[in-house]
C-alpha cells in the first residue's frame, strides 16, 4: 500500500518535527490511554515518594507512545508549512 492510500492515526504537523493531534479515533484511543496511564503514575506513585518507579512508568509510556506514533503516523520529517 503506497503512502497515498494510507490512512495514517497521526498527521505530520506543518511546521516543525513530529505528529499533530490524532485524524482517526484508534490515534484519540492511544492518546487517551496514554493520558490515562501518565495520569494514574503520577497519582499512585508520586515522584516525591517512589522517584523510580515513577520515572521508568512515564519514560517507558512515553517510549511506547512515540513508537505508535513512528508506526502509525506520517513519517516524520522536517516541515517548513505548505509550499504553495
Amino acid at each position: 500500500m503506497n503512502d497515498k492510500n494510507k490512512r495514517y492515526w497521526f498527521p505530520a504537523k506543518k511546521y516543525g518535527w513530529g505528529w499533530g493531534p490524532p485524524m482517526t479515533w484508534q490515534g484519540w484511543l492511544v492518546m487517551i490511554i496514554f493520558v490515562g496511564v501518565v495520569t494514574y503514575t503520577a497519582i499512585m506513585y508520586p515522584p516525591d515518594k517512589s522517584p523510580v518507579v515513577f520515572l521508568v512508568n512515564i519514560v517507558s509510556s512515553v517510549l511506547i507512545f512515540i513508537a505508535i506514533c513512528w508506526l502509525k503516523g506520517e513519517p516524520p520529517k522536517w516541515r517548513w508549512g505548505d509550499k504553495k
